[in-house]
């Protein structure tokens, strides 16, 4: 009850930020809560199960979309409850037709999911609207961002939590041990692959809705950027992805390091963000909360 109520105070306290500090700070956390959500819904799935994968800029795209397509034509809080529910649908057919492949088939499956959805929608872009660019016409404030990605991020790291000790959990991490065993011990492995999957999608795709408030237009170069996939993979890596807290650990360094980057070497980001992944896996293949539990068993 006590650790309950420290987290409802911690969030409050974040919830209040955007009144004492400044608007380029509000953007940095913005990035950061959307970050941390991603990172740890993708390891609910990914890290668990160990089926990787690289969609993740496929349905951040999706939200995307979805608010470009139907931002000027429904109220705002309908078109972020149907941006989870297009994310989960695709995610769901896919889910179905791929979670029977497995290692580096399924890796390079995702991989491509986002390259053909984003080649999809430049083909009806050019044809349909003869341009590549879509407006965003959303009266929405820095501040109504961050309430919503922390509300989020919230519930999305407090679910993780509660999963993670129930059967949905147990069962992933056997799935992730030994896939045969898990069927053998009465686990529906197609079942419960292909609902977390399309779980974690839907909250992908809904903090992609919630970040495209953001922008004036987008295009699908912006909405389904492939280096998103790779961010999410290292931050989850870096925090940790057997704890709900790991990949929210490892995201917020990492949103940090990357503005400096992305701000300092523009045109070399790309190098530092492989730099960055190598030294990870190399130095803290446990992560950082590995490190931690390292440290602890030595202590006396």
């Amino acid at each position: 009850m006590a650790r309950l109520a420290l987290v409802a105070v911690g969030v409050a306290v974040l919830a209040a930020l955007p009144l004492v500090v400044s608007a380029y700070t509000v953007s940095l956390l913005i990035s950061i809560l959307a970050y941390v959500s991603l990172a740890t819904a993708w390891a609910f799935f990914s890290g668990r199960t160990r089926y990787i994968s690289l969609a993740t800029a496929a349905f951040v795209g999706i939200g995307t979309y979805t608010v470009a397509l139907l931002g000027d034509h429904l109220p705002l809080p309908l078109v972020l409850a149907i941006a989870p529910v297009v994310g989960f649908a695709v995610a769901f057919g896919v889910g179905l037709s791929t979670l029977r492949l497995s290692g580096v088939y399924f890796v390079i499956f995702t991989f491509g999911l986002a390259e053909l959805i984003k080649q999809l929608v430049i083909w009806f872009e050019i044809n349909q609207t003869k341009t590549l660019a879509r407006y965003i016409f959303v009266n929405a404030g820095g501040t109504l961002i961050y309430e919503l990605l922390l509300a989020i991020a919230a519930v999305v790291i407090g679910g993780v939590w509660w999963l993670s000790q129930a059967r949905l959990g147990y069962a992933l991490r056997v799935i992730g041990e030994d896939e045969m065993v898990a069927r053998h011990a009465g686990i529906d492995t197609t079942r419960v692959k292909v609902l977390v999957f399309a779980a974690t999608s839907a909250v992908m795709s809904l903090v992609g809705a919630v970040l495209s408030l953001r922008y004036t237009y987008v295009d699908p170069n912006i909405a389904f950027n492939s280096l998103v996939a790779f961010q999410v993979l290292i931050m989850a890596l870096l925090g940790g992805v057997g704890r709900p807290w790991g990949p929210a650990l490892g995201a917020v360094p990492l949103v940090l390091l990357f503005e400096l980057l992305s701000g300092t070497f523009p045109h070399h980001f790309g190098i530092a963000l492989g730099l960055c992944f190598v030294i990870i896996v190399y130095y803290l293949p446990g992560g950082l909360m590995g490190l931690v539990d390292r440290v602890r068993g030595r202590a006396p």
